[in-house]
């Protein structure tokens, strides 16, 4: 799939998007996902960041509250562009790709993709594209959904009394190269699934070695992998969260430009601006063995569907 197809996806979710998580319906990202992510951020104040990917803004502002001087690229910003005329913060919102910058390399101290890596279409020139426009030095961290647990096939098993049994995942080798999912953030009302569309998302999965060696092929030097889980008093608190205590929804991982290019190393001359030719080899095509009662229902997210049966 192409990225301009992708961003077509994308522009046609932007108006249901926006309302719904600024309605509070995106539970894991507002009770989990982002305040880990701040929480696991190195200090920022007085930084040059970038956010790739930023959607309505919601996190790219949280970012200049933090005090750095921020910019952010979407393919469409225009909510967040609204956002920022309504409560000026001195963010700088582009319309654009990931895998393709409009800045100069080394113009950031760091750069932030809050669950949007996972959605482009060429993900290791996003990585590489990255790492271009860090100055040595700099950082970049990211969300995702969590390869491991949350392949194109997950269903949460819940006890009578709804808590959380197992978790059941499929697929984890099968390469979904823009496969379209349609899902509803989980906290969505009835009333409003009556009368809005569904979002439909392409999906674009890889293993965790797939995207380990995206990062390191980027130049990039992992420093920290988290996997983010609620408190017991949290999950009591917002029982839809309670499944990830028994496996993790989303990784964080954090990497760093070296200061200097690694020595030594395979392919490390290989200029980080130039991407490599895509490859799925951590990730045989094969059937997925979807069962039929999935096939009609398989989901996946970006704020977070509902993924129990």
């Amino acid at each position: 799939m192409k990225r301009a197809e992708v961003a077509r996806y994308w522009e046609a979710n932007a108006e249901t998007w926006t309302r719904h998580v600024r309605a509070g319906y995106d539970i894991y990202r507002d009770g989990l996902n982002t305040p880990a992510f701040l929480d696991m951020l190195p200090p920022v104040r007085g930084l040059r960041g970038l956010d790739i990917g930023c959607g309505e803004g919601s996190n790219t502002r949280q970012l200049a509250r933090l005090g750095a001087t921020m910019h952010a690229i979407d393919v469409a910003p225009r909510h967040a562009r609204d956002a920022e005329t309504a409560e000026p913060l001195g963010v700088t919102y582009i319309a654009g790709d990931g895998t393709d910058l409009p800045f100069g390399a080394g113009s950031f101290d760091f750069a932030a993709a809050f669950m949007s890596m996972m959605d482009m279409a060429d993900q290791g020139r996003a990585f590489c594209e990255a790492a271009r426009v860090l100055r040595p030095g700099g950082f970049f961290q990211f969300s995702i959904l969590h390869p491991c647990f949350v392949p194109p096939h997950r269903r949460v098993l819940r006890e009578a009394d709804g808590t959380t049994r197992a978790i059941e995942i499929a697929g984890y080798f099968d390469a979904t190269e823009g496969r379209i999912d349609t899902w509803w953030l989980t906290n969505v009302p009835q009333e409003e699934r009556d009368r809005t569309e569904p979002f439909r998302v392409p999906r674009f999965h890889r293993t965790l070695s797939g995207w380990v060696d995206l990062i390191l092929e980027a130049g990039l030097v992992i420093e920290r992998f988290r996997e983010p889980c609620v408190s017991v008093e949290l999950a009591e608190a917002e029982p839809v969260l309670e499944d990830t205590r028994v496996a993790p929804v989303f990784l964080h991982i954090r990497a760093i430009k070296p200061a200097a290019p690694p020595a030594n190393r395979p392919g490390s001359q290989r200029d980080a601006a130039t991407p490599r030719a895509r490859s799925n080899r951590s990730m045989p095509k094969g059937p997925r063995g979807k069962s039929e009662e999935w096939d009609d229902i398989s989901k996946i997210e970006k704020g977070f569907p509902d993924f129990t049966r």
